[in-house]
């Protein structure tokens, strides 16, 4: 039988260590492939699923909720240190035209898209090198996707964390193009194919993240929740088996879905229940959802099934 090579340990470098091929020798000198050696903690970096991208952003929930259910709206962004020269500047859209990751528009400013696939399981560091490629692009082109690097910064790092984060909720994507009249034939068939698709979804005043959107056959609240999963899923189960999880007449607490991180309540709602009706409910509920997360004694064998019966609902996004 042949021998088997030793394992040789990656030498102890200091400085940064140069990305090459994944077969070629390492630059550390250990005679060892790259993606054996060094590239390994790169690639693994890279491919890592971050659960909370948003993690430590203001409105985190408000950044799940435009990446995974709100169809049209846009944020304006604020950057550490203000906007570069020519970018007069810069806003977050949940969907761009064709798909792009982002836009640089002909007068300088720059849209960045959210709901688009990116290539690392780091979502924040995707879509951070998107805006950073974008804000040096020129006027008038968009911008592709592109494999960020494993060390590239994140949103965290380019966005100034006391600046608000206000959506915008949007009928239609018409925000796409100043002058949708003089648009390309082929953004003008996009905007067309997206505005119908589009679901009606309304950002309530009364509570934060939470978004009522109509359907067909019945009208939604989702609403996404900054509590911890467990702490909330029992407060929720209180609540459920104390006949108090509803919004009103004809409403019912159905489940609730994972999303980067967030839990996400779900409530179907009377086609006639519009998002006005909503504002009052959902406060009345945020005061009876703070009341049962601050208590801490087991659940009782009733409030136990009503928690079952949630987690058996519950479907993870992300």
């Amino acid at each position: 039988m042949a021998k088997k090579r030793p394992q040789t340990k990656a030498p102890q470098v200091t400085g940064e260590i140069p990305v090459v091929g994944a077969r070629e020798p390492c630059p550390c000198g250990s005679g060892r492939r790259y993606k054996a050696c060094h590239g390994r903690a790169a690639a693994h970096a890279v491919t890592e699923l971050i659960q909370r991208p948003f993690e430590g952003l203001t409105g985190e929930g408000d950044w799940v909720a435009l990446r995974e259910l709100v169809p049209a709206a846009t944020v304006e962004l604020t950057l550490k240190g203000g906007l570069p020269d020519g970018v007069p500047a810069v806003t977050l859209a949940t969907v761009l035209p064709m798909a792009w990751p982002a836009l640089r528009r002909d007068d300088g400013s720059v849209l960045l898209g959210l709901q688009n696939d990116t290539p690392s399981g780091d979502l924040s560091r995707d879509l951070a090198d998107t805006l950073q490629r974008a804000l040096t692009a020129d006027p008038g082109t968009p911008v592709t996707a592109q494999k960020a690097a494993a060390d590239g910064p994140r949103l965290q790092d380019l966005l100034d964390p006391g600046a608000a984060f206000e959506p915008v909720v949007h009928t239609g994507f018409e925000f796409w193009v100043p002058d949708s009249e003089n648009a390309t034939p082929e953004v003008s068939a996009s905007l067309e194919r997206a505005n119908e698709a589009a679901i009606p979804t309304v950002k309530l005043t009364s509570a934060d993240s939470a978004y009522w959107c109509e359907t067909p056959e019945k009208n939604h609240l989702r609403w996404v929740m900054p509590h911890p999963e467990e702490r909330l899923l029992d407060a929720l189960a209180r609540l459920h088996a104390a006949g108090t999880s509803s919004l009103g007449v004809g409403t019912r607490l159905v489940g609730s879905f994972r999303a980067h991180g967030l839990t996400v309540p779900v409530w179907d709602l009377p086609t006639a229940m519009g998002a006005e009706e909503c504002e009052k409910p959902a406060a009345e509920f945020a005061e009876r959802l703070t009341a049962a997360l601050a208590v801490d004694s087991p659940l009782t064998p009733e409030e136990r099934r009503a928690r079952g019966g949630l987690t058996n609902r519950q479907v993870t996004l992300s």
